[in-house]
């Protein structure tokens, strides 16, 4: 077999890869050891936001009297249907991706692929056959897996991974949950909504410790309103599943306690698949468990490239993609511009919704901008009011010298689908005072934008 380009991994980075490949007139072709789609379609992005969806309409259910709606019976989950949907969603997601790539001609491969030579590429059937594949591009995008603590390994049963979260057979009673970034936070939220017990540990100072510290606290406070337990400058020292139930070592600041849960959700990141795939016969370079690369995903070899997870930067589905898209589009020698990593937006699907870009207000600082910050409260918003969504506000943060919009932070209803707006307008340079002129629709969440930079130059009308 010969191909123009080939790509090992077909998850958010090396299906979209291979699409844009095969539109650009290269003859293309994907390995894949698993489901099309991979991790974040199958076990890790979709899943998780079908569940969460399931999560906000039992919500609904719950709260129906405060719209005004009076329900004959108690609302409650089922939570093997919740989970079989969840697993129906990604398996018709996972049929879409297998539809595209046939539509646009990429050739699959089923395996486990490894490079064999600088062009060259093997791949390992289920059967154990193998196949050798030439190929001018290679492209590696084969995602990460759950990080594993040397005191916490994950047995799939008492102690487990994102991928036991998301097919548990029965909802357990009570639930820990250790690291509250995306996956932890959203994890913690689902269950806690289903009526588990939920003790969320993180040993950082704040939950969702990349954001800005007042959306953390914000959350934190969310979180803490309907029952869940939040345990931050704590660590897990010991986790004991001899017993019926898991006994959990807690260290905090005021000393050591231990907790009894059903279950404890590992959630304390992820690391990256680039063992066992052919780096050290090439003598590709790595650092810190990463592939090193250069502004267009090419390695220190010629002709092999590396995109996503396996690089550095955040673990993010669509930063895998752009890098996807630009690597080829160089390959095949189109103009292409760098990847401005600092315009990436970062979203968690909790209730309420985070979403960001940019610096903090902590990091604009220490970076020596002199700063404007406006902040404009949903308890202001007149259609966050009538959501009955009120948890949350919009801050935003401008160089005081030039008005560039250097960062935005966002906590409630809604958040995840108005970061784009600010996206955008970073790309294009807006300043402060065009977003406060540029007119937004009333009522909508999305006003919350324009009140926030109006707050920033002393010019907010509904504070």
């Amino acid at each position: 077999m010969k191909f123009d380009v080939l790509i090992i991994g077909s998850g958010p980075g090396g299906y979209v890869a291979a699409i844009r490949a095969a539109q650009l007139g290269l003859k293309t072709g994907v390995v894949e050891r698993e489901n099309l789609g991979g991790i974040c379609l199958n076990w890790g992005c979709i899943p998780t936001k079908s569940l969460l969806k399931s999560a906000l309409v039992y919500d609904y259910f719950r709260h129906a009297e405060d719209y005004g709606i009076s329900l004959s019976g108690q609302a409650k989950p089922d939570f093997e249907a919740i989970i079989k949907r969840s697993r129906g969603v990604a398996d018709g997601m996972s049929k879409g991706v297998q539809f595209l790539l046939k539509k646009n001609k990429v050739e699959v491969l089923t395996g486990t692929g490894k490079l064999a030579g600088q062009h060259k590429v093997e791949v390992t059937h289920s059967d154990g056959k193998k196949t050798g594949i030439d190929s001018d591009h290679i492209i590696l995008a084969t995602g990460a897996r759950s990080r594993e603590l040397p005191n916490l390994r994950i047995d799939g049963k008492k102690i487990i991974g994102y991928r036991q979260a998301l097919s548990l057979t029965e909802l357990p009673e009570s639930m820990l949950v250790v690291g509250s970034g995306a996956i932890g936070s959203e994890f913690a939220h689902f269950y806690n909504s289903m009526g588990t017990g939920v003790t969320l540990v993180e040993v950082l100072p704040n939950v969702v410790p990349l954001e800005d510290e007042e959306v953390s606290r914000q959350l934190e406070r969310s979180f803490k309103k309907t029952g869940m337990k939040v345990m931050t400058g704590s660590t897990v020292e010991s986790v004991d599943t001899k017993g019926k139930k898991c006994k959990v070592k807690v260290k905090t600041r005021k000393g050591e306690e231990e907790i009894e849960v059903d279950i404890v959700l590992s959630a304390v990141g992820i690391s990256s698949n680039i063992e066992d795939i052919g780096l050290e016969g090439l003598g590709i370079e790595t650092e810190n468990g990463k592939i090193k690369v250069d502004e267009y995903m090419r390695t220190n070899v010629e002709g092999i490239y590396a995109i996503g997870d396996i690089v550095p930067g955040p673990a993010l589905a669509h930063k895998a993609s752009a890098e996807g898209i630009l690597c080829v589009e160089k390959i095949a020698g189109h103009h292409t511009e760098p990847i401005d990593y600092a315009n990436i937006p970062a979203c968690t699907y909790t209730n309420p919704e985070v979403a960001s870009v940019g610096l903090t207000e902590n990091a604009a600082k220490e970076a020596g901008y002199e700063i404007k910050v406006g902040k404009f409260p949903y308890t202001a918003s007149g259609k966050a009011n009538a959501d009955g969504q009120k948890d949350g506000f919009v801050k935003m943060i401008f160089d005081a010298k030039y008005g560039e919009l250097l960062g935005a932070h966002m906590i409630g209803a809604n958040v995840t689908e108005m970061i784009a707006e600010i996206v955008v307008a970073r790309k294009l340079e807006t300043t402060g005072y065009e977003m406060i002129k540029s007119v937004h629709p009333h009522p909508t969440m999305s006003e919350a934008v324009m009140e926030a930079a109006a707050a920033a130059y002393g010019e907010v009308i509904h504070l």
